[in-house]
């Protein structure tokens, strides 16, 4: 029987680590900062132990590299050696399709290096004392600066202190500002929200700054107030400047394992859908060796697609297409002329989509997923419909967070 809220001191083992990298003990009683196996105190609060003290620490813990791992939310597996948290991912990936009946041979996960993030949401927030850019704190409002990160692009973190300068001009102290950074082949692209209202003046100061820092990009709730030179991001052989804010692969080293693991799917295909293309990551590639047709609901995105392909050499013909995939997906017929798909969808997975997909047959599937649970769900209906499950790539490149990516292959028996 447990005890009641702020009773004395208590003693729990930890069991498993759940979803959110928090240790778990038997109740369930959730502590934060735990690794299974471990003895750990603390005060009972609901059900979350309350300034945990390990008494008998694991093999697997390690002390964290980063300064601000205690305070920062960024990151919650910091105390985790490597191996460990490459395992617990994998065994993530191997769960979410044991749920749904499916066995599977997973590849060995790809883990991106630390200071790789080319792309972070920050906070910016002014304070009595000046202004703070940094990550919320964990399970806080409160913003902890990160002078330190082994999370951010040494590009990214060499943006700070013009960060700071937005948030001094522009940041309340009622709110913080929320602030994508993104590192690109002509230097930051710097997209802010939460901010004042937009006047003459303070458009002024902004583009100053901007070319103060030589940004080559700064908007303001998806507003271009300056840009020096298009934010181009190189995609295979195209190179794309993606619309203010947009959706791009966390590291370099994540999207090159993506890419690779979709293209050898895909490598005999000669006339390929990409659904949820987005800006083109897997369009792009896609088309040096077939004809790509890229569906995706912005029409922004797929225009700096088509622009990026219409300015590289060498590829194969990529039609774009506007259209909103949850509400109306491809149907099977449309699908027919296709030899290959791939399909990217965000966390909720594409269970409409994959319905058609299934009932088109067509003979592979590349698969992405930032979700292991929705990816099986929509694994199980595509296998009940003739499909075999090639093989699963786990692919980490949100470093020390809980958050696990995967491609996938599915193929027709005759394929």
């Amino acid at each position: 029987m447990r005890p009641p809220d702020g009773d004395t001191k208590m003693q729990v083992t930890i069991t498993r680590l759940g979803h959110q990298g928090d240790g778990i003990a038997e109740g369930p009683i959730y502590v934060p900062g735990a690794l299974p196996g471990e003895v750990v105190e603390g005060q009972l609060s609901g059900d979350v132990l309350t300034a945990p003290r390990i008494v008998t620490p694991v093999a697997a813990r390690v002390r964290p590299p980063c300064p601000h791992a205690r305070a920062c939310g960024g990151c919650a597996l910091q105390h985790a050696e490597d191996a460990f948290v490459a395992a617990w991912k994998t065994e993530i990936t191997r769960a979410a399709l044991a749920a749904q009946g499916i066995e599977a041979r997973l590849r060995p996960i790809v883990t991106s290096p630390a200071r790789s993030r080319r792309r972070a949401v920050l906070a910016g927030k002014r304070t009595k004392k000046g202004v703070i850019v940094g990550f919320h704190g964990r399970a806080s409002d409160t913003v902890v600066p990160i002078p330190d990160c082994h999370l951010l692009h040494p590009d990214l973190m060499a943006l700070l202190p013009p960060l700071e300068e937005v948030t001094a001009l522009a940041g309340s102290r009622k709110g913080a500002l929320a602030i994508t950074v993104t590192r690109s082949l002509a230097g930051a692209d710097v997209a802010v929200s939460g901010g004042k209202a937009l006047d003459l003046d303070l458009r002024m100061a902004l583009a100053a700054l901007a070319d103060r820092h030589r940004f080559a990009r700064l908007s303001w709730e998806d507003e271009v107030i300056a840009q020096a030179a298009p934010p181009e991001q190189a995609l295979g052989a195209a190179r794309v400047a993606p619309p203010p804010g947009a959706f791009l692969q966390a590291t370099e080293a994540g999207e090159a394992a993506l890419i690779s693991a979709v293209s050898e799917t895909i490598s005999s295909a000669k006339q390929v859908v990409d659904l949820f293309a987005g800006c083109g990551t897997f369009t792009l590639p896609a088309a040096s060796g077939a004809d790509v047709h890229a569906v995706e609901s912005s029409a922004a995105m797929l225009a700096a697609l088509d622009r990026g392909w219409r300015n590289a050499a060498g590829l194969h013909r990529v039609t774009t297409e506007a259209r909103d995939l949850f509400r109306r997906p491809l149907m099977a017929e449309e699908l027919a002329r296709f030899d290959a798909a791939i399909i990217d969808p965000p966390r909720a997975g594409a269970q409409a989509q994959v319905a058609e997909l299934a009932r088109a047959q067509l003979p592979v599937i590349a698969a992405v997923s930032c979700n292991p649970a929705t990816f099986a769900r929509d694994a199980r209906d595509l296998i009940a419909a003739g499909y075999r499950l090639d093989w699963v790539q786990p692919i980490d490149q949100f470093r020390w967070s809980p958050h696990v990516e995967l491609a996938a292959r599915f193929s027709r028996a005759a394929a």
